[in-house]
Formats: C-alpha cells, structure tokens, sequence
C-alpha cells in the first residue's frame, strides 16, 4: 500500500475546477471551506493533524469522483453539526437547506460506548441509522464512503481495540454498499486495509508473495500482450492494453472460500483489452479463442448479464502456448469507467443541466434494481435493528443468483431464493396470487432453490393465495414482509367481519324473540337508526352490537318494536310430518316436533349459517344460507336452528382440494386427515395434465364448522395445495 500524500485546498480546487466553472458554484465551495477551517479550529485529531486535513482530502476524494458543487461542499461540512455545536437550522441560514440535510444525514453515529460495544443489538441499531441517512440521498453514500476511507487510511493512529472495531464494522457495512454501486477502487482499498488489521500475517504473507512473483510474471505478460496486440493490429479493431493485480483481499477470501493455494488462483494478474464498441468486445473475444486454448468453465459474459452494480465485461481464462495460465478481461471504455467508478460514470456533475436530487434518486433506483430494496428496507420499521442489518446483509449486500422472466428481464436474488421469492420480486401482485412456478420449462413447487440462469414463468390464480406456510419457503425479508402484513391485513379484515356477522346475528335474534321475520329486518336498518346511535354505517354500527357497546334491547325499545305472529301463521299454513325430535340436529324455531334433514346438496354442519326448506309433506330441508338450489325458493324457506342439546353431531361435508401435481401428494393429504382423527369416507382425484395440476374430492365426518376450519388450515398448509373449497352439487 502506497504512502498517502496529504492534500491542500488548492489541490482540491485543481480536481473541481476541470468540470465546475460557474462562478456562484465555485464560491459556495470556497465558502464552505472557509466554514469549516474557522469552525474546526483549534481541532485535531489522533495523528495531531489539524482537523481541517481530513476534511480536504474527504472533498479531494469527491471531487476525483467528479461530485457536485452541492456534494463538494457537504463533503467540507459533514462534521460540523457534531463536532462544532453546529445545528441543521444554522447551515441551513448559512448555505442552503439541501446541504442542511445531505450535513444531517452525515453527522457522525457518536462512538460505541465501552460497556455496549459488543452488544449485538447496539451495534445494529448504529448501522442501522447509517443505511437510514444513506437511502435518503445517493449524496450521503458517497461523501460518507469518502468519509470512512480516509478514516482507514489514517488508523494506524487508533488504538488496537479500534482498529479491529472500525474495520470489523467498515468491512460489514460500507464495503459491500461500495460494491454495491460499483466503487471499485473504493471497495478494494477499504477492503485491503481491513485485511491488513483483522488478519495481518495473511496480508503481509500476501503482499509479500506479490512484491516477488509479479516481478516473475512480467515478463510472461508482457509477451502475452504483444501477441494479442500483434494479432489485432491487422483487423483495424481499436484496442489498448493494459495489465490488473488482483488486490490482497480478494486473494486472501479466494484462498480462504475454496481452498486454494497462490499457484491455483489464475486470476492474481489478468490482462485487460479496452475497445469501443460491444460488437469490438465479441470480436475480440473470438479472434482470441481461435488463437489459444480457453480454459473451460472459466467465461463469464458480463455483457449480456451485467452484475447488479452495473459491471459489464468478457471474462475468460487461456493457457498461453508456454502452459501459462491466465484471465483476459474484454470491455469497452465506458464499461472500465463503471467497473473503477460505478454509479458515480453514470451521474457525474455536468454543468449546465439542471440538477434534480429526486431525479438522481429515481434514475439510481431504476437502474440499480437492489438499491430500490434497499431503499424499502431502510424505510421499513418492523424489524428490530438487529433482524435489518440481517436482512441487509443477506438480502442486499450477499451473494446473488441471476434468473430470467420469459421475456428476457433480468431478477438478482439471493443466494437460495425460491419462485416465490421470484414473483414478490417481479411484483407485489404476481406474488400474492401465486400458485405455481415453471423453471425453465418445468413445472416445479414454489419452495424450488433457484440457481443461476434459470428461466422462471410464475402462475398465478384471480385470488390471493397467501398462508401461514409461505413464511416457511421464501428467503427475501422483503418477500417475508410483504407476506405477513398480508397475513396481518386478513386477519384484522377476518375479525372485522366476524364481528359484523355477530353483530347482526345477535340482532336478528332479538328480533326474532319479537316474533319479526328476518324478511323485514333490513327494512329497519336505516340511517336514522345509525345517526340515533352515532354510528357512520350499517357496518359500524353491528360491530358496537358485536362488542355490547349498543345491546339489541335499546334498538328494540327504541323501535317501538312489538310482537308478531308470521312465524306461527306461516307453519299453519303448511302440512308437516309431525313427531318428538328433540334428538334431532335441527329445530324450527318455537316448533321443535318438525322434522328437519340436512340437505345434501351443500351438506350444512354445525355452525354454518342454515335456512330451512318447506316440502310438501316430508318435513323440512336444512340448507346452508349461500346454497345456490335455495336462493331461487325464498318463498318457501323457514327460519331453524342448530340444536344446542344435540351435542354428538357428526355430518358429511365435501371439500375439493387444488393442488399443483406432485408425487406423494394423496399420502400426505390422507396422513394428515389421520394424524388430526379426521374420517374420510371417500377420495376421488382427477388429473388435469394441461396444466400439471391436480383436483382431490374428499368426504369428511366432521362435528362443526371449527373443526371443518381447524382441518382446513392444516390441509392448506400441505406443499403444492393451493385452493380448499366447499362442494355444493
């Protein structure tokens, strides 16, 4: 590692006057130094440097990066507000409001202290508020990854215990969000010198080996090149030529991930072909494949597949006709300015256009799809701080897969994504619906560990499908939060409409006690009677009954409700078999020596929701409210009841089962209806091979509508079971 040169303002100057040239710009710069040189003074830090050094060489950095006037001068002010009793509101007087908050966002996270500086959950929370002020404004993470390199390039003056905690922490949080954007060079040298206070033997053992054998290797390059060079010369492609060293780091997790020697890693000093165009890429690619011998497995087409932080360029690996081995990296000049600067090629200042901070942030969140999650992420307070910086980790700054949509988009994901992962990433909606997946063709069940390449076409029902199981077989935080505020949203919908149906049931009764048809109770719903009770609506106001804030005998009374007799004229009017059923399941209402019999039709069973059907001369048929054979004879229907003394009911109900086709699948469905004592007394499957699904009609004895919904959510929660739905014939 190379001795730093301190920087002066001048030097700063020299770098920002090359792109920046109006004079009002120029200015703020000038003053924000002038600022911040009278506001640090008398300050310094470790290294008895006065304070003001770091400072210039944070902006000197910036401004290398080709930042804004806006940036340059947040970059000198970005510890004011923490170390010179500064607030937001007195750079806001002196400068502007927009470097007020880029300043905000940057003020230091105050030092761990010495008896939480290993508590896991303390740590997090700082990290945390880092990546909050980062995700407001792509200006916060570029400053204050300027920030932190300076401050690893001065640690030797800190103490041991924080040279192992700020490298600990810049290798966990800043290098992988540098890598992230494409800061190379960034990311590399903040990577170096964590290696060189976590692990120092491995580093000096690595740059040691380096200072020998490259010196060995030269001469090998050298000749390479001039081949190449000599070979491309007659094509008239434009091309020029440069040689890369591996940086320590990498070496050192190459050597450490997969168990390699310095002899094995071919890649410690790669030849790089800088061109114009892609077409120059390919065709350069080819003419060297023709000519040696490529190593195989060793491509990579970064071009087509560019890495979520924009990377693009040709890898291969070919042994040379002296059994050298070595990588050619093939790319545009464009292309090496992303790979050294990420985001910062994309949005460097350029004056004269009108800058949009908002703009920026959108066209970043566009073309980085991950810096959008992170974005999310950061904006999302359900998790504690502990389970974000897990989420960032694995989620956003850990090791991807590629997958492909149908019609050729790219989907980073992370490493053990399933199709579900996939869909939620595609799109709130295509996840919520999902009911299938095919990978590359193949029909597979949603909890598939995805792999690179794969092709992956989601399918998807008209109606939600989301359950409790789906927790189980998504990896993505984003995909587990969008799932269980889902989750949540059903629950809270479920209650509220519980509520409302106990509500009304308990009103309906009142009145049936007064002898009121349910035929003329809604004719008593109205909003007179809502406005009487402060109630907005219909819907409020069977909610207030649910929970007895409005009781059924202050709605009668206020009324004016009094009995009648339409019940007892309307059975006089009907012949029944007549007899004792006080056994029987169901009861008409005040008569209970009719006879009643559950209707196959819908199979009704404790606790759902019944009417009953006059027949001529067999009594009466018991059906559920929502059966489609009753809607059509209202004319005929009869109000009953479930019996509260018949205790040991046991009815049939039919259920037809959806599912994605799959071995095993009947087992499981049947081992689960035994394990929960469950009797099916009938099992029928049909195969539909067009869409590689499959349809299982059951038949159950259960006791009530509870149980029925207790087997239910265990059935729904078997893999590739999709839809759980009630037969009416």
């Amino acid at each position: 590692m190379s001795e730093y040169i301190d920087h002066t303002y001048e030097d700063v100057e020299n770098v920002f006057t090359q792109y920046i040239h109006n004079e009002k710009d120029l200015e703020l710069i000038r003053h924000s130094y002038e600022y911040a040189k009278e506001k640090h003074a008398g300050q310094f830090r470790k290294s008895g440097q006065p304070y003001i050094i770091h400072l210039i060489e944070v902006a000197y950095l910036v401004s290398s990066l080709h930042g804004g006037p806006i940036t340059i001068a947040s970059a000198f002010l970005h510890d004011t507000i923490e170390d010179c009793g500064i607030t937001k509101d007195d750079i806001t007087n002196e400068f502007n409001s927009e470097i007020a908050e880029i300043v905000f966002s940057l003020t230091k996270i105050k030092a761990l202290s010495h008896q939480r500086r290993h508590d896991p959950e303390f740590v997090a929370d700082g990290h945390r508020k880092i990546f909050l002020g980062m995700a407001k404004d792509v200006r916060v993470i570029i400053i204050k990854l300027c920030d932190r390199l300076h401050n690893m390039r001065t640690l030797d003056f800190q103490t041991p215990e924080k040279k192992i905690s700020i490298s600990r922490e810049t290798l966990d949080v800043y290098a992988p969000i540098a890598d992230r954007l494409g800061f190379n060079e960034i990311k590399s040298e903040l990577q170096d010198l964590c290696l060189k206070y976590l692990e120092p033997e491995a580093y000096s053992e690595i740059k040691n080996y380096l200072a020998t054998k490259i010196k060995y290797k030269e001469e090998s390059i050298q000749k390479l090149s001039k081949k190449i060079a000599d070979m491309l010369i007659p094509t008239g492609i434009p091309f020029e030529i440069l040689a890369r060293v591996k940086h320590p780091y990498s070496i050192w997790k190459k050597m450490k991930n997969k168990n390699l020697t310095f002899d094995t890693i071919y890649d410690i000093v790669a030849i790089r072909v800088i061109t114009e165009t892609e077409l120059n890429c390919y065709e350069i690619l080819g003419l060297i494949h023709s000519n040696y011998t490529p190593l195989p497995g060793r491509f990579k087409d970064y071009i087509a597949v560019p890495k979520t932080n924009l990377y693009q360029s040709l890898h291969t690996t070919i042994i040379d006709h002296d059994s050298t081995i070595i990588e050619i990296q093939i790319r545009t000049k464009e292309m090496n300015d992303v790979a050294e600067n990420g985001i910062a090629a994309h949005w460097r200042y350029k004056e004269g256009t009108k800058y949009d901070p908002k703009k920026e942030q959108q066209e970043i969140m566009e073309k980085l799809h991950w810096f959008s999650d992170f974005v999310n992420l950061s904006n999302n307070n359900s998790e504690s701080s502990k389970e974000y910086m897990e989420s960032l980790t694995k989620d956003i700054f850990g090791d991807n897969i590629y997958c492909f949509t149908p019609n050729g988009k790219v989907i980073d994901l992370p490493k053990g994504a399933t199709p579900l992962d996939f869909a939620f990433k595609v799109h709130t909606k295509v996840g919520l619906c999902a009911n299938g997946a095919l990978v590359n063709s193949q029909l597979v069940p949603l909890s598939t560990e995805l792999k690179t390449g794969d092709v992956v076409s989601i399918k998807t029902s008209s109606t939600e499908n989301v359950n409790e199981r789906w927790l189980k077989i998504v990896k993505t935080s984003s995909a587990k939060n969008i799932i269980r505020k889902n989750l949540a949203k059903k629950n809270a919908e479920f209650l509220r409409e519980a509520n409302i149906q106990k509500g009304k049931e308990s009103l309906l009764d009142a009145f049936k006690e007064h002898n009121v048809p349910e035929g003329k109770f809604s004719s008593y719903m109205t909003n007179d009677l809502f406005s009487h009770f402060e109630m907005n609506s219909e819907d409020d106001f069977f909610i207030a009954v649910s929970n007895k804030t409005i009781t059924p005998t202050s709605v009668i009374d206020y009324l004016g409700i009094r009995n009648e007799s339409s019940l007892s004229s309307f059975i006089k009017k009907n012949t029944f078999e007549k007899a004792s059923f006080s056994k029987q399941s169901v009861l008409v209402r005040g008569t209970p020596n009719i006879l009643c019999t559950l209707s196959a039709c819908c199979s009704p069973i404790p606790g759902d929701d019944i009417v009953g059907y006059v027949s001529q001369g067999k009594g009466v048929k018991v059906h559920r409210k929502d059966c489609p054979n009753i809607i059509k004879a209202l004319n005929r229907t009869i109000e009953v009841e479930w019996n509260p003394n018949c205790t040991e009911i046991v009815a049939p109900i039919q259920l037809a089962i959806k599912a994605t086709d799959r071995d095993s699948l009947i087992v499981d469905i049947l081992n689960c209806l035994s394990q929960n004592k469950i009797p099916c007394t009938k099992i029928i499957a049909k195969n539909h091979t067009e869409t590689h699904t499959v349809t299982i009609n059951v038949t159950l004895n259960v006791k009530n509508f509870m149980q029925y919904n207790d087997i239910r959510n265990v059935l729904i929660n078997i893999e590739s079971v999709y839809s759980i739905e009630r037969v009416t014939h």
